[in-house]
């Protein structure tokens, strides 16, 4: 057996354990650089990496009893693939459906689901309106944001279903996360690159107008740990409030120099406007990194 496999089998704990799904990706390597500055012992698992380990042989070998499991793996590819195939997306629903099977067998203390913003019915992204936790209702599903959106809302669903047999688990609906070390297949990133290399024309895919809800990568972990210290379940938007569309976030990483802008309609846009109402999650969390900050930081790094 994969001696990493055996670790998660059979060593015996010291110290507080926490398994991370998708430790290789975007979120999933934050929470796992947070907790190990914490002193926990964390096991994380991806596809990728210099030692990959594939969520259906783990799923099936993995019996340690973890304290904490947070499940951020998850198949998104580019946006403009998406639009053209969104087929490899649908390989979540076994990868969620998984996740909780072996949850529900060895019972994690605590449990962590990202959900998305993209869960959220899509006819109120189409319009200027600040999206509610309640405009979820698992018991009369709505159309969500393509492939993705769908399978995090089954994901919910499962969940749900989860924590019915005694499971504790925080749900999450994290809208724009951005930081500085993201793919650059996402919005922010690819502005942050095109600044650096001072880009004139610099372009901008859809309209420009589309609107986006941008929270730096710690505060939605500083958040998720907040969250879980007071027990809480969600579920939980993670954004800042703050609607700013790409026009408005192109002016603001290409503050050395005055490009002219270019928009491509023709090319993937995604919903029109994505923002989030954070009532609830001011109860227990206030992010404290602004986009400007989080624009300056990257610039810099």
């Amino acid at each position: 057996m994969d001696g990493r496999l055996q670790w998660a089998s059979g060593i015996v704990k010291k110290r507080m354990s926490c398994l991370i799904t998708g430790n290789c990706g975007f979120v999933g390597r934050h929470f796992q650089e947070h907790l190990e500055s914490l002193g926990w012992h964390v096991f994380g698992f991806d596809i990728r990496g210099d030692d990959p380990i594939d969520a259906i042989k783990f799923f099936q070998v993995g019996t340690m009893p973890f304290d904490l499991a947070i499940h951020c793996a998850a198949t998104i590819p580019p946006i403009d693939q998406r639009k053209h195939n969104e087929m490899p997306v649908a390989a979540d629903l076994a990868l969620d459906s998984l996740f909780f099977q072996w949850a529900l067998e060895y019972r994690p203390t605590k449990i962590v689901f990202f959900s998305s913003a993209a869960a959220y019915p899509i006819h109120l992204q189409r319009q200027q309106y600040t999206l509610r936790e309640s405009d979820i209702d698992l018991d009369n599903l709505q159309q969500p944001d393509a492939m993705h959106g769908l399978t995090k809302l089954t994901g919910e669903v499962q969940a749900r279903e989860a924590r019915r047999q005694g499971l504790d688990i925080l749900v999450v609906r994290p809208f724009s996360g951005y930081g500085t070390d993201q793919s650059v297949d996402y919005p922010f990133p690819a502005f942050i690159a095109r600044a650096k290399r001072k880009d004139n024309p610099f372009d901008i895919w859809g309209s420009g107008d589309q609107v986006r809800d941008w929270i730096h990568i710690d505060d939605i972990v500083n958040a998720v740990m907040a969250m879980l210290a007071v027990d809480c379940t969600g579920p939980v938007n993670l954004g800042t409030g703050t609607p700013t569309s790409l026009a408005d976030l192109a002016q603001l990483v290409t503050i050395h120099y005055s490009p002219q802008f270019h928009t491509h309609p023709e090319r993937p846009m995604g919903a029109y406007y994505r923002c989030a109402d954070i009532s609830l999650m001011s109860r227990f969390y206030q992010p404290k990194i602004s986009l400007e900050e989080g624009i300056r930081r990257a610039l810099e790094a």
